[in-house]
């Protein structure tokens, strides 16, 4: 199972399998400006890798796990 659960001011949380995640728009700007519509048309293309298509974004589900091990953010 995979999907967009939530949606708030500061960011929105995906479920992928049984583990929820939450995506920060201060790490990810590019969603911040996203619809409702589009933030929840997430597709799970790999087991480590959502992808956003209308956005053009992907994100490695480890990158949200561990968020210290990637110091780059988004731009």
């Amino acid at each position: 199972m995979r999907e967009v659960t939530n949606i708030s001011s500061i960011g929105f949380w995906v479920l992928v399998g049984d583990k929820e995640y939450f995506v920060p728009f201060a790490d990810y700007p590019a969603f911040k400006e996203a619809t409702v519509a589009e933030i929840s048309a997430m597709t799970q293309i790999s087991p480590s890798q959502l992808r956003w298509e209308n956005l053009d974004i992907d994100i490695e589900i480890e990158a949200l796990e561990a968020p210290e091990n990637f110091p780059l953010v988004f731009r």
